[in-house]
């Protein structure tokens, strides 16, 4: 087991306790758990739907009030076209008046009073138009609030193995990419769903007053239109799914390869991972390419169907025009509200197109809100006040698998103040206890006591703030060197955080640091050394004065210097309090009171390093190893 845990994020993404297969789209599960397989459609489109609509009940008086403006909208646009023909009729009445020589010709006063009232009435139109998207925004930075909130929240609750199948880039898409594909569709789609119903409905009443015969050749359209869109967009759904899932991947790679773009230089791995990321993006290009053609051939073959309407009703209204059953006034209106009534129908097939997309986000972003949750805190937990630093392991059975346990039967009884060390090959079960103590694991069976108290009684948030990890891999955020250190004690003063770093050996360097304490650390704190890192963790560790302490041999990739001031800072820090170091360099361990060998999750020798040399064990096997090793 070569990966451990920040205490501080409560991520683990690199165990190798438990073998996944290598999935068809690379590296580690991509997808998560549940993830649909390329040219699989949505699992459950209409029950995704259900469970988004939910988040709207939550706003339905703001829903309801843009449904009021936008009827309000319509209602005034749509007397736009019918008031506009009675001006068109009264201008061909005046040029007929003025072939028949009559005084009166065009009468402009009516004329004029004619559009000033079409003016008002598309200037209200618009006025409640742009009040209904400001309430509909408002309700979609709402909901997308929530939803970042909610998953935010929930994968605090998640067990660590989430995270051993996800990669971080997965997790970021569902975060960011599918939950802004869900935001545009609020914030957009449904304010054009609820403008289009209303105008449909208005419009349709407004045709039928001009002409029923008109109106049912118009709307005849419809139902041809419909079963076109319901073809493409059942070809369409499983693309736009597609699509989403690989934008997963990629982000995925790219967040794996820029995240270890060191190593990926230094074993000449561009060639591999760009093929990877050629492969990825290809089926990427393949799916979008695919859904959004599918949504470009929409639009137009809906205009074709609409523009076949267009000329059946200017044939059918010249000839009740000629018959005189109509003007030319309302024949230009009905044309207008035809189109009025057909761009809004365009619009619902164009939206129930992006709702697919929509769909397959949401089903995602609630795939993470489905996981199940690691084991709830009790509800009547222990809370010790003083922690002693006794800690036990009785009987303990665990196993990241359960079919293939790591720890079979593991005893182990600490007494407060001791320091343990644990040795062993990789693998061997080292990382683990550590996992178990912090409980981002549960033992299948058995208990851990801590002064007599199973853990399990605890809550993991008082349970973890009895201890404090120093680890081989540091961990340090976007942030203040201040900000870092007080991350071990969030209400520590200014003083105490500096106190802290003295007794790391962390404060002269940090003052020669430009802008000292207040100094900026970058997002992976490459702008200070390794071994200042590592200082800075110690001080964090200092500040947040734990009763036990995990730590992580870090001194193998510093020089001579920095190493004696870290074995320092470790040996202050350990003074008086029980504490677990997971050794790889057994020369350092010498002074420890105990030290645990492990091989295969079980104790194989245990006793001082003087004893398990005479013993002349596994122990002295592995010591005077790497003694030849380093003389070699």
């Amino acid at each position: 087991m070569s990966s451990h845990n920040q205490p501080q994020n409560g991520n683990n993404n690199r165990s190798q306790n438990k073998q996944q297969p290598h999935p068809p789209v690379g590296g580690r599960r991509g997808g998560g758990p549940g993830a649909l397989m390329p040219g699989e459609k949505a699992r459950d489109f209409k029950g995704s739907m259900r469970r988004l609509i939910r988040y709207l009940d939550k706003h339905k008086w703001l829903i309801l009030l843009a449904l009021l403006l936008a009827a309000g909208s319509t209602i005034f646009s749509i007397f736009g076209p019918r008031t506009l023909g009675q001006a068109t009729t009264e201008l061909y009445l005046g040029v007929q008046r003025m072939i028949q020589n009559d005084p009166l010709g065009i009468d402009f006063v009516r004329l004029n009073q004619i559009l000033v009232e079409v003016m008002i009435l598309y200037l209200v139109s618009s006025v409640l138009n742009v009040l209904q998207g400001y309430v509909l925004t408002t309700i979609s930075a709402k909901i997308t609030y929530q939803l970042r909130r909610e998953i935010s929240e929930k994968l605090n609750r998640l067990p660590l193995s989430y995270f051993d199948q996800v990669t971080h880039g997965e997790v970021l898409s569902r975060i960011t990419n599918d939950v802004d594909t869900i935001n545009q569709t609020l914030n957009q789609s449904l304010s054009q769903i609820i403008t289009s119903v209303t105008r449909v409905i208005g419009v349709l009443v407004m045709m039928l007053s001009i002409n029923w015969l008109m109106t049912l050749i118009g709307v005849a359209m419809v139902p041809i239109a419909m079963i076109f869109i319901r073809v493409v967009v059942s070809k369409s759904q499983v693309y736009y799914r597609q699509q989403q899932e690989y934008l997963g991947h990629i982000n995925g790679h790219v967040e794996e390869m820029y995240g270890g773009h060191v190593v990926l230089k230094a074993f000449n791995g561009e060639a591999a991972s760009i093929a990877r990321f050629e492969d990825l993006n290809d089926t990427l290009y393949s799916s979008a390419w695919k859904s959004q053609f599918l949504s470009a051939v929409i639009m137009p073959s809906m205009r074709l169907i609409s523009n076949l309407g267009y000329v059946s009703v200017a044939m059918l209204g010249g000839y009740l025009v000629i018959q005189g059953r109509l003007n030319v006034g309302e024949i230009q209106a009905f044309i207008q509200y035809l189109r009025s009534f057909q761009d809004p129908l365009l619009q619902i097939a164009n939206i129930t197109n992006i709702l697919q997309q929509t769909a397959a986000a949401a089903e995602r972003v609630f795939e993470i809100l489905n996981e199940k949750e690691e084991t709830p805190d009790v509800e009547n937990p222990v809370q010790p006040c003083e922690v002693e630093g006794a800690v036990e392991f009785k009987n303990v059975r665990f196993g990241y698998n359960p079919e293939k346990p790591v720890m079979n039967n593991f005893s182990l009884k600490v007494e407060p103040g001791q320091q343990i060390a644990i040795v062993g090959p990789t693998g061997a079960g080292k990382t683990t206890i550590v996992k178990l103590l912090m409980r981002f694991y549960d033992v299948d069976s058995g208990e851990i006591l801590i002064d007599d108290v199973n853990i399990q009684d605890m809550t993991r948030e008082d349970l973890r703030s009895k201890f404090a990890m120093v680890l081989q891999d540091t961990w340090l955020f976007n942030g203040t060197i201040r900000e870092n250190i007080r991350y071990g004690r969030q209400e520590a003063t200014d003083e105490e955080v500096e106190r802290a770093a003295d007794m790391a050996y962390a404060d002269h360097f940090t003052r020669t640091l430009p802008g000292g304490y207040e100094m900026v650390l970058n997002e992976d704190a490459s702008n200070v050394s390794a071994g200042q890192k590592q200082l800075l963790t110690i001080a964090r560790a200092v500040l947040a004065d734990p009763a036990i302490l995990i730590l992580d041999e870090a001194t193998s990739s510093v020089d001579t210097r920095t190493e004696v001031l870290i074995q320092k800072a470790m040996d202050k820090l350990m003074k008086g309090r029980t504490s677990f170091v997971i050794a790889h360099r057994l020369s350092t361990i010498r002074n420890a009171d105990r030290i645990l060998v492990l091989r295969d999750g079980d104790i194989l020798e245990q006793g001082t390093h003087e004893s398990l040399l005479a013993a002349d064990g596994f122990y002295a096997e592995l010591y005077n190893s790497q003694f030849v090793a380093q003389i070699a």
